[in-house]
């Protein structure tokens, strides 16, 4: 079988700084695991119990657990289903999914079929909400709220905007040096300030033991998108380069019958939020 990783030892050092990260939450979690017709799928339970349901999407070579620690104040308010993608690294299966066909979407319904809800909340940032903009085009009705982070998908940014960080990375495979691999993701946080520690450990992570995916899902087609008439709140990064919030939020405002945009000022694909921020989602999925 084809497998997304490296080595079986880059496998290993993967998942063990998964569940090194999930320890850092601090929180009681549950491993839950689902059968869908794309291959079984992993799942994180935790958060508050008595919240609101919502489902999480992370970001692509990412982890739920990045993805949970990075925006940990989800976890204070709702009953969070984090979903590890399938064919990214994770516990889910290893089987890779187009991201130029709705196939994401499909298997995105699927998981909220299998956890025995009608319909869901649902956030997603990056990759993760690609694949939330693929769901509400084939499966509209499963979608109560969704929030859009950084997101693919809507209007991605021309191939050539991100040519920035192709030689640091080949420089970064050749010498294994830390300076190239700020280097190689410098575009997507702005500054060198804004590197967090815990997305910079992870992305290390990736690339140096996961067969790295460059293609985000593609833009979703706007007829499509037009069905789903759920609440959907936009956040796009005024300087992100692979997600632009200039391309972004017009595009969002034409496709999304009931959509909020919000501009992310001054802030790159890989981003903080504002604690006023933070405040915004919680209030707009509650």
């Amino acid at each position: 079988m084809k497998t997304i990783y490296k080595t079986a030892d880059s496998k290993y050092k993967v998942l063990q700084l998964y569940d090194d990260q999930l320890s850092k939450l601090n929180v009681p979690y549950k491993d839950l695991y689902i059968d869908t017709s794309f291959g079984k799928t992993h799942l994180i339970e935790t958060g508050n119990l008595t919240g609101k349901p919502l489902l999480v999407f992370h970001g692509g070579n990412a982890t739920t657990s990045c993805s949970l620690l990075t925006y940990k104040f989800l976890v204070d308010y709702f009953h969070v289903y984090a979903v590890d993608t399938i064919g990214h690294p994770g516990k889910s299966s290893e089987h890779c999914l187009s991201p130029n066909n709705y196939d994401y979407g499909k298997w995105a319904s699927e998981v909220i079929t299998a956890l025995h809800y009608d319909k869901m909340c649902c956030f997603g940032s990056s990759f993760g909400a690609g694949i939330l903009a693929k769901m509400m085009c084939v499966s509209p009705e499963k979608i109560k709220k969704s929030v859009l982070i950084v997101p693919s998908g809507i209007k991605n940014a021309p191939a050539y905007k991100s040519i920035s960080m192709l030689l640091p990375m080949i420089m970064y495979r050749i010498t294994h040096k830390d300076f190239w691999f700020k280097k190689c993701i410098l575009p997507m946080v702005v500054t060198e300030e804004n590197i967090d520690s815990v997305m910079y450990e992870t992305a290390k992570c990736s690339i140096d033991n996961v067969k790295i995916k460059a293609g985000m899902p593609s833009n979703v087609i706007i007829n499509d998108m037009k069905k789903c008439t759920a609440p959907t709140l936009v956040m796009a990064g005024e300087k992100d380069c692979l997600f632009p919030a200039n391309l972004v939020i017009p595009q969002a405002e034409i496709m999304i019958p009931n959509c909020t945009p919000y501009l992310l000022k001054d802030r790159g694909h890989m981003h903080y939020l504002m604690e006023d921020e933070k405040r915004k989602i919680v209030d707009f999925l509650n």
